[in-house]
This record gives structure tokens, sequence and C-alpha cells, in this order.
């Protein structure tokens, strides 16, 4: 099957609450044009080289996530234009995230990612860093961010108990923080859920996936 095609069939599965990223890291812009073509808008990138290169080429109404982890002396070359920030971990990142977004006069959209996996290879926050990050007053100062919602990788694991565990924990987190009100955050997205595991996702209340090699074919 065809790029828009894949795209469309897996579209047509998705609740209407569910907004899809589509993962277009190391595919040609030829390949991300036909799935724009096709009505895709979101696209995530986890270089910010090669992500800025194809802003620098595609249709300006595209929505760029940046979904891999971050370093903090990159953040200027995508603060311009990113759309949302998946991968945030820290305060650190937040204050030049923001002191990117000001320079642009924007207000940039962030993701906290949270730690759920079992596996050491994965980024993330616990819950008492979560926690005390957005209580914080350095937090508050921050002006050109706003945190809309949480994210979280499984574990690469076939027990699919176990990926259902940790998404339900981090839907829990979610749910936590919006009826806690000392963090006056009012979080809309939570973002779990890839091309393997997307529907026990959403299954958990994941409203955004984040799906690459059903739409693009495997990567090289």
């Amino acid at each position: 099957m065809s790029i828009a095609q894949n795209l469309l069939q897996i579209k047509s599965q998705l609740p209407n609450s569910v907004t899809l990223v589509a993962v277009s890291k190391t595919k040609p812009v030829s390949d991300l044009m036909e799935a724009y073509t096709a009505g895709q808008l979101i696209f995530g990138e986890n270089k910010i080289q090669e992500m800025t290169e194809k802003w620098e080429q595609m249709p300006k109404e595209i929505q760029w996530h940046m979904i891999g982890h971050v370093q903090t002396n990159k953040v200027k070359y995508m603060a311009e234009y990113v759309s949302l920030i998946h991968g945030v971990d820290s305060l650190k990142l937040l204050q030049e995230i923001n002191k990117q977004a000001q320079k642009y006069n924007r207000v940039i959209d962030c993701l906290l990612q949270m730690y759920i996996a079992n596996e050491e290879t994965k980024f993330g926050l616990n819950e008492s860093e979560l926690l005390e990050i957005i209580s914080s007053n350095e937090f508050k100062e921050l002006k050109n961010i706003r945190i809309v919602g949480l994210m979280g990788m499984a574990s690469f694991t076939n027990d699919q108990n176990q990926i259902e565990a940790e998404f339900q924990h981090l839907k829990a987190l979610f749910d936590n923080i919006n009826s806690n009100e000392i963090s006056n955050l009012k979080l809309d997205i939570l973002s779990m859920g890839m091309s393997g595991d997307y529907e026990l996702a959403i299954s958990c209340g994941s409203n955004m996936v984040r799906i690459g090699s059903s739409i693009f074919g495997t990567r090289n």
C-alpha cells in the first residue's frame, strides 16, 4: 500500500478525539509530501536539524513536533516554528525553551516526559520531580512556554499487561495533575502509544499517538 493509503487506513481507525503525529524522521520530503497531500498536517521528528530543513522546504501550515530527546543548545534552531516539544524532562530545558521563545515573541507548547518504563534507556521525570518543577517559583516565572500535557513511552516488551499497567499509571498521574489545585495546570494532551502499541494506549486514555513505520514503512 502507498503512504497515503496507509495513512487513511490508520486515520479511519482512530477515534476523533485522538491526534495522529506522523513520525517522519529519516524520511525524505517526497514521502512527507505524499502524506501531506493525503491530509496529514502534523509531523514528528527527532533531530532538530533535519526537522528544520524539512520546515524550510514544506508548506507553512504544517505543524512540527519535536519528539526526540532535546539538548538545550539546540533549542534555538527550532524556536521560530516548532508547534509542540514532546520530550521535556527538566526545568533547565524549560528555561531554555522559554528564553528562545521570547526572541520570537512566541509561547511554545510543551509536554513533560514522564518515566514510566522499566528500562534504563528511557528519559523522563518521576512523579516527585514533576511536582517539584510545576510548584517551583522558577517555573511560575516562565511566560513563554505552556505545559499542555504529559508524554510517556512504555517498556519495549511483548508483555501486554506490563505495557497496559505503565499506560494506566501515566493516565492516573495525568488525571491527578488535572484535579490538583496546586499546579494550576490544565493538561489537555496525554501522548502515549506508537506503531506497536497505540491501540492499547488509546484504550488506556491516550489522545495523541505517534506512528511512523505503519505509515511510511520501516526506516532504513
